[in-house]
């Protein structure tokens, strides 16, 4: 019977031990659950009813949000119009000094004041063209310091800094820079339509009346920014059965255009003296003759050709191009150096320059590789001065 009843004691007792450990687990439970920190509505209940707490939350949230910058707007609004009227004081107390310091100012004054606004812009953008290249001259460290115009016509720009490995054409032109120069050469015909009396430029077409340019009329154009100074455009017009070139100069200080400069430009007594260098090359010298031919000769009639030859290797057959050339168009107007000397391209321009005796003339120093049309000398003609170094970049 002992080990009977031994067994009952240690089932009770086991149950007993369960049972307290189911009642320390509850009572642990119960005091996390008192004791956890409390959550959102949103994260308790689940559901629709948790949705609806979240929205109502977020929205109550965007409703602070929202008071708290309008609060921050009327504020702001509230000191912009305390300045201005701070501002305004200022100015009456500025005005009222002024007239006290003219005493002479009648009921014209602020008509007067107007003007002498305007005035003084005009003085302004006037000091602006005059601190300009346009008008004077700038020293410039290098070769390098200058600043490169670029040059367009009525459907083109040519950019130069696109270089020579690429087309230079911009197109299509950007939109922009088009309306730009739209409205240069629209201003510039205005010039040219209606000068002042100090451009003397009152000329008649034959019927009694004054002759008019117009778009079509433009021939090419050039332009380009100082920084600190504005835009400089030169602008050329022709017309069609016409021998003289109108030339304008505008400027725009960053402001309005203004007329720098209108005149009447006579090239038909320009005459180019082309100095071309060179040493073998016989075959491309050819090629260089037809189409001096073509241009020179056929078209232009106003160019001097002056070839500098190195060595005596090839120098017959040269003179023999040059002379068949010349006795088939009838031309003259030739002189061929030669130099017992190594291939200088420096030298040979030197001394091309040199050779020339009668009086005053253009120079182009040209390459037997260069080829060029009339426009071309045209241009040459119209940008260069007597005693002044062409810097313009002209696209060939």
């Amino acid at each position: 019977r002992m080990p009977r009843r031994s067994l009952v004691i240690q089932a009770r007792t086991r149950w007993l031990l369960v049972g307290l450990a189911l009642l320390f687990s509850l009572v642990l439970l119960m005091y996390f659950l008192e004791c956890a920190p409390q959550t959102d509505g949103n994260g308790s209940l689940p559901g629709v009813v948790g949705e609806n707490m979240g929205k109502e939350y977020y929205e109550a949230l965007l409703q602070e949000q929202e008071e708290h910058y309008q609060n921050r707007a009327t504020s702001l609004k509230r000191q912009i119009t305390q300045l201005k009227q701070e501002l305004q004081e200022m100015s009456d107390k500025l005005k009222s000094l002024q007239e006290k310091k003219s005493p002479k100012v009648n009921s014209m004054n602020y008509q007067g004041t107007k003007e002498q606004t305007s005035n003084d812009l005009l003085e302004f953008l006037h000091s602006q063209i005059d601190k300009a290249e346009v008008n004077m001259g700038t020293k410039l460290p290098s070769e390098y310091g200058v600043i490169p115009f670029e040059s367009f016509t009525s459907m083109k720009v040519f950019q130069l800094e696109m270089g020579l490995t690429r087309h230079p054409e911009e197109k299509p032109v950007r939109k922009d820079k088009r309306d730009e120069l739209v409205e240069v050469i629209e201003a510039g015909l205005e010039v040219i339509n209606n000068p002042d009396e100090e451009d003397g430029q009152d000329e008649d077409d034959g019927v009694g009346g004054k002759q008019l340019y117009s778009e079509n009329d433009f021939i090419e154009g050039y332009y380009r920014t100082e920084r600190e100074k504005g835009t400089q455009y030169e602008l050329f017009y022709k017309k069609m059965d016409g021998m003289e070139y109108r030339h304008v100069t505008l400027f725009r200080p960053f402001g309005p255009l203004m007329k720098v400069k209108s005149e009447t430009v006579d090239i038909s007594r320009s005459v180019i003296n082309i100095i071309v260098p060179l040493a073998g090359r016989t075959e491309a010298f050819a090629q260089f003759m037809q189409n001096f031919r073509d241009v020179c000769i056929h078209q232009d009639k106003r160019v001097h050709l002056t070839v500098v030859y190195f060595g005596q290797d090839g120098l017959s057959q040269v003179k023999s191009i040059l002379e068949s050339v010349a006795r088939e168009a009838d031309f003259h107007n030739y002189t061929i150096v030669s130099l017992n000397e190594e291939f200088n391209r420096g030298r040979g321009l030197d001394v091309g320059a040199r050779t020339w005796e009668k009086g005053e003339v253009l120079m182009f120093f040209c390459d037997v590789d260069v080829y060029f049309t009339a426009e071309f000398l045209n241009s040459c003609r119209l940008n260069a001065d007597p005693g002044m170094f062409l810097y313009k970049s002209l696209v060939i």
